[in-house]
């Protein structure tokens, strides 16, 4: 079934007017991830990708975020825009969140800037953009965050399989 787009309202933006193939831009949003009692990234010198049909996803530079909280993950996949993505466990005193985050350590030309900048899935984390909670993209496989300030129909719904 064909998608029927959202339409955005004042400050809103929707995702079927994202480009494809995806666009990276930079972003100077404040940026915070946390679990529990832990900040484990804090930052606004961040990237975000842009795709038709999904939520903004975060790439966060590594000086912005608690590396030692963190531990390479087995597994990887591959995304036909970026490139192969390697995962990264978040490793606490009680215990383990896996596949917490990825990363693109060798990403396609187009998206050079982001080698080795993290992102974090809202649905395993407590993420904020500019003080907003962000809701987690629908789907076991997405990481793009939903605001208040972003519409769709989102990839990863039921459904959207074969958009």
């Amino acid at each position: 079934m064909k998608p029927i787009p959202v339409p955005p309202g004042p400050g809103q933006e929707s995702v079927w007017e994202y480009p494809r193939p995806p666009r990276l831009e930079l972003s100077d949003r404040h940026i915070q991830v946390r679990y529990q009692e832990h900040e484990i990234a804090d930052s606004t010198r961040a990237y975000r990708v842009l795709e038709t049909s999904h939520p903004p996803t975060y790439y966060i530079p590594k000086s912005d975020i608690e590396l030692t909280l963190l531990r390479p993950a087995a597994g990887s996949t591959l995304c036909e825009w970026k490139g192969q993505a390697s995962y990264f466990d978040l490793v606490y005193s009680t215990g383990i969140i896996v596949n917490a985050a990825w990363t693109y350590l060798n990403p396609t030309p187009a998206f050079e800037q982001i080698a080795g900048y993290l992102a974090f899935y809202p649905k395993k984390l407590a993420c904020y953009l500019d003080g907003e909670r962000v809701r987690a993209q629908p789907g076991g496989f997405y990481g793009g965050w939903i605001t208040s300030e972003i519409v769709g129909p989102f990839k990863g719904e039921a459904g959207t399989r074969f958009w």
